[in-house]
């Protein structure tokens, strides 16, 4: 990065009457009789450029010259006046900017040169073609980065705020499996083989009627063992409509079927909406 300074031997006029300057608070009037200033304190900082191609392309735009179509003479002339200024002022100057002074005098020279005749089909060799893909490129990248600067940034603009928020954590219990069910099912089949009545009777068994048994027998508890659902003294019919009650109820999500663990005991358990109600 190179900046650009230039003296001003004039000093600043004050705005306020009579004092020329405020040290540590107090006003002063008059200059001192040995006060003495070094030149480099009144330098005035102009620009600031980040290469070669940052000031190729400030002069060009400070003209409002045509990128495309790049007066090389003057924009040369102008160029090497600005290399002149930082020799005198005894910056350091880095290579890039003497490579770019002499790729703009060999673009010059061969402009000045002249060309032999083409074809007209063929397009004509222009000199300036790379320089000015360089520089509309450049000019990409540096609009494109202060657009980036411009979005509001962390610690700049703004401050990140958290909160903490002590919320309850919900318990993810373990899926239950079809196998698990049919597992608990083949249980309450033996059972119910093992307490069987020899009774002949015809029942009317309603699944909705089960469904309302078992939601008033789960109301006010947490959770009751899948087992303690059904009565396998009553038979097998009994089991089967009990068993089609549950699965209806867990498909309307009126209770929650679940287990601790992998052929853990299944809980069934009301919905946490009617539970609360």
């Amino acid at each position: 990065m190179v900046e650009l300074t230039v003296i001003d031997g004039a000093a600043p006029a004050s705005q306020d009457t009579g004092r020329i300057a405020l040290v540590h608070g107090e006003p002063v009037l008059e200059l001192p009789k040995d006060l003495y200033i070094p030149p480099e304190a009144l330098e005035v900082f102009l620009e600031t450029f980040e290469g070669p191609l940052d000031l190729l392309l400030y002069l060009i735009r400070k003209h409002n010259l045509d990128v495309l179509d790049i007066p090389m003479a003057e924009i040369t002339r102008q160029y090497m006046e600005y290399v002149e200024v930082m020799r005198q002022k005894q910056l350091e100057l880095a290579a890039e900017y003497l490579l770019m002074a002499a790729l703009l005098i060999e673009i010059k020279s061969r402009m000045l040169l002249p060309r032999p005749p083409v074809a007209p089909e063929a397009e004509e060799d222009d000199p300036r073609a790379e320089l000015v893909r360089r520089l509309l490129e450049y000019e990409r990248m540096k609009v494109a980065g202060q657009r980036l600067n411009d979005l509001p940034q962390a610690t700049r603009d703004f401050q990140a705020v958290q909160v903490f928020s002590e919320r309850a954590v919900l318990v993810r219990l373990p899926e239950v499996e079809p196998e698990d069910l049919r597992l608990a099912w083949l249980g309450l089949l033996a059972r119910a083989k093992a307490t069987r009545h020899h009774k002949v009777t015809r029942e009317q068994l309603s699944v909705r009627e089960h469904m309302s048994r078992i939601l008033r027998h789960l109301q006010g508890l947490s959770f009751v063992e899948f087992g303690r659902l059904f009565e396998p003294e009553r038979g097998v019919p009994e089991l089967v409509v009990t068993f089609l009650a549950i699965l209806e109820l867990a498909k309307e999500h009126l209770v929650n079927v679940t287990q601790q663990a992998a052929f853990a005991p299944i809980y069934v358990r009301l919905n946490d909406g009617l539970s609360n109600n």
